[in-house]
């Protein structure tokens, strides 16, 4: 089974990545660009066919690697 997630800084949490990409955009006449956020994207392949379990160990996953708790925040679709 394949699980995706997706990972995102917390609101608040300062993003340069995303004011440089959103300065980058303006800067290439995409003026209406009012804010970018960046995050990280996975696709988890699973050898699980319980889609429950699946999300329950991806979820697993999400607080022990893939997302630093304390200014990120992440989702599992």
């Amino acid at each position: 089974m394949k699980v995706k997630v997706i990972v995102t800084l917390k609101d608040g949490v300062l993003d340069p990545q995303g004011k440089a990409i959103q300065q980058t955009l303006n800067g290439m006449s995409f003026s209406n660009v009012k804010q970018v956020r960046q995050g990280k994207y996975f696709d988890i392949e699973v050898n699980i066919e319980d889609e429950e379990k699946a999300k329950i160990k991806v979820e697993e996953m999400c607080k022990k690697l893939l997302a630093n708790l304390v200014i990120e925040d992440y989702r599992i679709l």
